[in-house]
């Protein structure tokens, strides 16, 4: 996946589809986080990404760029479609790494602490 297509998708849209996206991560962020679990290294970012998405003091091109990922991480047919066992989830992980990396300085110590805590919540039982 190039930077082109990255930028397209992480390209700032108005408030409407914002909030589409918004209401489009909610309703399958967790769903779809459980499914990729073992195939996204960097999993406590990405939660700690999502806190920060739907933190209302989170500047809102930040909230933008990151609902942006967060809205095609969850969608199940993108670039490479999810259901394909071991690559279904790696233009997301592109995607993912990209807005991470570009907002990373507005992830809150509250952010990182909301992630571990869902984290260690959503850990199957063994």
């Amino acid at each position: 996946m190039d930077d082109v297509k990255i930028g397209e998708i992480l390209e700032p849209v108005g408030p409407r589809e914002t909030r589409d996206r918004e209401e489009r991560v909610r309703a399958r962020f967790w769903r779809t986080m459980k499914k990729a679990a073992r195939q996204v290294p960097f999993m406590e970012d990405l939660v700690a990404g999502y806190f920060c998405a739907l933190d209302n003091d989170t500047p809102p091109k930040v909230r933008g760029v990151l609902l942006a990922a967060l809205a095609y991480f969850v969608l199940p047919l993108d670039v490479v479609p999810d259901f394909l066992l071991g690559f279904g989830f790696t233009d997301d992980i592109a995607v993912l790494a990209a807005a991470l990396n570009a907002v990373r300085r507005h992830i809150t110590p509250a952010h990182r602490f909301a992630a571990r805590q869902a984290l260690t919540e959503t850990a199957p039982d063994h």
